[in-house]
């Protein structure tokens, strides 16, 4: 495969990933974290570039991928959980959370305050997501339609937008908010969950591995090989593009508080460009939050066209996109109510997985490993996401916040090692167990 294909299916990758999110939480980070930026931005990076290419590099080691994983806990755990985790990035929240996000910011902002925004709103979701079916449509295509196009303009939209805000704004970083002033990486740490990303390198490394198959590449070796390379590139894009929205946030801190870092890149542009910033922003909002749902989109259609064999992938993609329009048109707070809850249950499972993933050659019984683990962390994973979506556990809290690390919202990582070394014991008990048969028959 030639190099410069492996820089173009880097940078579909890239713009795949690129969403809402990843605009909207580096900034308010940097606002946020103040002086202790650097640390906080590191754990941002740490669970929004380093574990979704963790997953990415897992994901292209196993023939099957992500479903042969799975199956090392059980074959109906594989497919339960592949299968909320594609509707979850899917049509129920990623997708219609990134077709609203574009509306916001592309649209939103230059309507009159008479106008029916409510049937402004399902104008653009039936103009977006009647392009989103068309390119989804031909996967083969994706590349050159997302890697070529528009991940140039997009970047290039982003370098005008940073290199005018380090040029013009310089007031210093200002103290931390209460939350970062202790703890500022696994502060950050938690904030990179926001991304959704290690979530949508599950679904997006059946994508990529399509996209460097159609090159000729068969040899395991050469995939993880190819894998490496295209994630690296987008790691890189991603990292630089956080880093430098999130410094734009930690300035933009002198001029006032801001809800959210969609009203920090808004006051920013708006301040830096006048309204050809506010022009410019919505044009990377609308970018990168369509190559996101496109990518969404094909895979989730190449997952379920699979799974079900009955289910073409035309119909899929078709079904997916009806969905995510409906739902898009519920609005941007009903969605995103739902997706911290899930994200915080479904990370420490993803990120559980896919590390055993790496020492699973040193498992003798894998099975009771990663049963052990799993079960261990989903308690308090299901837990944590119950409190907060805001139900009261009584007791169940209690026994929670005695758990080390439960300060920072990581309460589950010991309760991991447990289930780990538990599978271990049980598993090299197993292995001893007809050794021992055998020995006493023969005496």
């Amino acid at each position: 495969m030639r190099k410069l294909d492996t820089l173009f299916i880097g940078l579909m990758l890239f713009s795949m990933f690129f969403g809402a999110g990843n605009l909207i939480f580096p900034p308010f980070l940097g606002a946020e974290s103040g002086t202790s930026y650097w640390l906080a931005m590191t754990g941002f990076i740490v669970t929004g570039v380093g574990l979704p290419f963790a997953v990415l590099f897992a994901v292209s080691l196993v023939k099957g991928g992500v479903q042969t994983i799975g199956n090392r806990v059980h074959p109906l755990f594989s497919t339960a959980f592949m299968v909320v985790i594609y509707l979850s990035i899917g049509p129920f929240l990623a997708i219609p959370r990134n077709a609203n996000v574009a509306y916001e910011m592309g649209v939103k902002p230059f309507l009159g305050k008479s106008v029916n925004s409510s049937l402004i709103l399902f104008l653009f979701t039936v103009l977006f997501f009647a392009l989103v079916y068309v390119i989804s449509l031909n996967p083969s295509k994706m590349e050159k339609y997302m890697g070529r196009w528009i991940t140039p303009v997009l970047l290039l939209a982003m370098v005008v937008l940073c290199v005018v805000g380090f040029v013009k704004l310089d007031a210093p970083l200002q103290s931390p908010s209460a939350k970062y002033e202790s703890g500022a990486f696994s502060t950050g740490f938690l904030e990179g969950y926001n991304t959704m990303d290690a979530l949508a390198a599950l679904a997006f490394g059946i994508v990529i591995l399509t996209a460097i198959q159609q090159r000729g590449v068969r040899d395991r070796k050469q995939l993880t090989n190819y894998t490496l390379k295209a994630g690296l590139i987008a790691g890189v894009l991603l990292s630089l593009v956080y880093i430098s929205l999130g410094l734009i946030g930690g300035k933009m801190q002198a001029n006032g508080s801001f809800e959210n870092g969609t009203e920090i890149l808004s006051t920013a542009s708006t301040l830096l460009l006048g309204q050809s910033g506010k022009t410019l922003l919505g044009l990377i909002f609308t970018l990168a939050c369509f190559t996101t749902v496109v990518g969404l989109t094909s895979a989730c259609g190449q997952y379920f066209s699979n799974l079900i064999p009955k289910a073409s992938y035309k119909t899929v993609v078709l079904a997916v996109t009806l969905v995510g329009f409906t739902l898009s048109n519920l609005g941007l707070n009903q969605i995103l109510k739902v997706s911290v809850p899930f994200l915080v249950t479904a990370y420490p499972l993803t990120i559980v997985l896919i590390t055993l993933t790496f020492f699973h050659r040193f498992f003798k019984n894998a099975k009771k490993v990663y049963g052990s683990a799993i079960l261990f962390t989903a308690v308090f994973a299901v837990i944590n996401g119950l409190n907060t979506f805001g139900l009261d556990l009584g007791p169940i809290e209690t026994l929670r916040n005695l758990l080390p690390l439960s300060s920072v919202g990581l309460e589950w990582i010991v309760p991991a090692l447990v289930g780990t070394i538990v599978g271990l014991v049980i598993s090299r008990f197993s292995a001893k167990a007809p050794a021992e048969v055998v020995t006493v028959k023969a005496s």
